[in-house]
């Protein structure tokens, strides 16, 4: 793959070989960040587990401090009460049947976060095929399916990822915008790979955080140091 001149200036102030700590890595991802638009950063992170087993799931979800910088919209599957809080929580698409076929018949997907009640779950499951493929089914685990929609909507709205593993065991996660600068985004950083750690599951052996690297949208990975995560 070729990279155009501006990708060839970032990668030659980073280290190939070398493995940074945060701080160092948080400040040249905001140096490399040279596009015209304002970069995401995202963390990618490979765990020594197998994803294969269901008892080597890693996944789960956290409120970034400082959120992700991303204008985040919510759709809520609910009905009466529900749908009225979930309304004025935020949400700017609530319904149940009716969003339901908006979705299968005339392809809506205008939103960036799938909240359900409950009771609704024989509705979006209908959706499965379109919503699974594209990390929107929303789940307990990630606190998207759940009773209390207008909370959900708000922690959404604050900066709620969710993390979870790919089929070759790594994580993928924004850490918000380069605009933020390298002490937010330690903070977001700090925040994701603590709940990474705690998530780690009982059968996975050995070194559990294998590598992890830095990278702006448009810029050079930059790699961190292992050890300096709970392994």
């Amino acid at each position: 793959m070729k990279h155009g001149k501006k990708y060839q200036d970032s990668a030659k102030q980073v280290e190939r070989t070398k493995f940074y700590d945060t701080a160092e890595a948080l400040d040249l991802c905001v140096k490399t960040a040279t596009a015209k638009f304002d970069e995401t950063v995202e963390l990618h992170v490979r765990l020594g587990v197998d994803s294969r087993h269901a008892d080597q799931q890693v996944r789960g979800a956290v409120v970034l401090p400082n959120g992700t910088g991303k204008n985040v919209r919510v759709l809520v599957f609910a009905k009466g009460e529900k749908a009225d809080a979930a309304q004025e929580a935020g949400a700017e698409f609530v319904g149940a049947e009716d969003m339901m076929a908006r979705i299968q018949n005339e392809g809506f997907m205008d939103f960036d976060v799938v909240i359900a009640s409950p009771d609704m779950m024989g509705v979006v499951g209908r959706l499965g095929k379109i919503l699974g493929p594209r990390g929107l089914m929303p789940n307990p685990k990630a606190g998207t399916v759940t009773p209390d929609v207008a909370k959900a909507v708000q922690e959404a709205k604050a900066g709620k990822i969710e993390y979870r593993l790919d089929k070759t065991n790594i994580i993928h996660c924004p850490i918000g915008k380069a605009s933020f600068g390298p002490e937010k985004l330690q903070e977001n950083l700090s925040t994701l790979m603590d709940a990474i750690v705690k998530a780690k599951p009982s059968a996975a052996k050995g070194q559990y955080i294998r590598s992890a690297v830095v990278a702006t949208t448009m810029g050079p990975g930059i790699k961190l140091n292992p050890a300096h995560f709970i392994s």
